[in-house]
């Protein structure tokens, strides 16, 4: 059979070094090419879109806070997906989890807000969002260790029904009636809000995913539900093995993802908008997965890709601003950028035989020690015979066989 032209060889180890440098050459022949694309369809300055996409991120301090909101935002719904996903447990529903987080904060807000002070209020709305995104992590995993379900879908199909939840209550008290809003909740009192720090609206959302980023790092790291976590991941008949609960573990893991995901909810509800939508996470939930996975699972890089995502989707929103652009034309150069970063992981991890290579490095030494053994065996087939053979060659034939013979 004839070996193909070339094939996949995973490499056995790969330096941190070489891996940032490759991500940083796929990251600049990204905006290579994005550059020429934006040349090519509209005619415009590659270096004139690109400063407009820095200065719709840093332009002024409302545009820097809106990026450490969002990247916060981004970040910790991450940070939540992480450990079920190092137990291999595919969760693919943060955006329902956050979502109903928010809806349970908003609860607090709606019908406990005029009654509480925000001492009591503001801690009774996290209990009830980090309460409701545990449950929504909990009925997965519960199904999962019991029967053995498909996490992915399940997980992907509570979305929905947090979504539709969410619906019914927007349209049951929306403000005007028939709107399907609810508006700014407390608006006059603020009632529930998280309060403003140094003057900054964001300042507290960001302090709280700081908190929680180095939580999951120690949790991950140095925990023994952290080493729990890993072994579960590597392999559930390991860890049934060595004595691990993989059920609990499964369950536990699940609780804490969707709790975080919960004050993901809270932060967006109490401290971003201030209401609720069944828009209100904006697909970020999604998004959380690859942030997750480009990061590898380590939770301080987590904060590089995060702030890149963000940074790349403010900017898009501004060249479409400036230029009179369709905001789709942003978006293709945000995905041509995503897209590289994704696909450089191939070449960290894997590289590419091709056949001539391997066959100079290969066919030489097999072909001259066919020759060898091919000798050695017409050899021992002519001179190596058998002792008994031998002995009888030397005996002189008897008076039978001769008469045999000249028969």
């Amino acid at each position: 059979m004839r070996e193909p032209l070339f094939h996949i060889v995973r490499r056995n180890s790969s330096s941190r070094m070489r891996g940032w440098a490759v991500r940083g050459i796929a990251i600049l022949a990204a905006v290579l090419l994005s550059g020429l694309l934006t040349f090519l369809v509209t005619g415009l300055n590659p270096l004139e879109v690109y400063s407009k996409m820095i200065q719709g991120n840093f332009g002024s301090t409302r545009r820097i806070w809106v990026l450490l909101q969002n990247t916060a935002i981004l970040l910790i719904i991450a940070l939540a997906l992480t450990p079920a996903f190092k137990m291999r447990f595919w969760n693919t529903g943060a955006e329902g989890q956050v979502l109903i987080g928010g809806f349970g904060a908003a609860l607090m807000m709606r019908f406990v807000g005029a009654s509480l002070p925000n001492a009591l209020l503001i801690p009774l709305e996290l209990l009830a969002a980090v309460a409701a995104g545990a449950l929504w992590g909990f009925i997965p995993a519960f199904f999962k260790a019991k029967w053995k379900t498909n996490e992915t879908l399940f997980t992907l199909m509570m979305n929905y029904v947090a979504i539709q939840i969410v619906s019914w209550f927007c349209t049951l008290f929306a403000v005007p009636k028939g709107s399907g809003q609810l508006g700014i909740l407390n608006q006059s009192t603020e009632a529930g809000w998280l309060p403003t720090l140094f003057g900054q609206k964001y300042m507290m959302n960001v302090i709280i995913v700081v908190l929680v980023l180095i939580f999951v790092f120690i949790y991950l790291r140095f925990s023994k539900h952290g080493y729990e976590i890993s072994v579960v991941g590597e392999s559930e008949k390991t860890a049934r093995y060595v004595g691990i609960n993989v059920k609990s573990v499964i369950i536990r893991t699940m609780l804490l993802s969707g709790a975080l995901c919960g004050v993901a909810g809270f932060l967006l509800v109490c401290g971003t908008d201030h209401s609720i939508t069944p828009n209100t996470v904006g697909g970020e939930g999604f998004t959380g997965i690859m942030v997750s996975w480009l990061a590898k699972f380590n939770p301080f890089v987590m904060v590089f890709t995060s702030a890149l995502i963000i940074f790349m989707k403010n900017g898009a929103a501004q060249i479409a601003t400036s230029f009179h652009l369709n905001e789709s034309f942003g978006d293709i150069l945000t995905g041509i950028i995503i897209f590289f970063i994704i696909g450089c992981e191939f070449f960290i991890n894997y590289r590419v035989v091709f056949r001539k290579k391997a066959a100079k490095e290969t066919d030489a030494p097999v072909k001259e020690s066919t020759l060898q053994d091919k000798a050695s065996i017409k050899t021992e087939a002519v001179n190596d015979k058998p002792a008994e053979e031998a002995e009888e060659d030397k005996k002189p034939l008897s008076e039978e066989e001769k008469k045999e013979v000249k028969a």
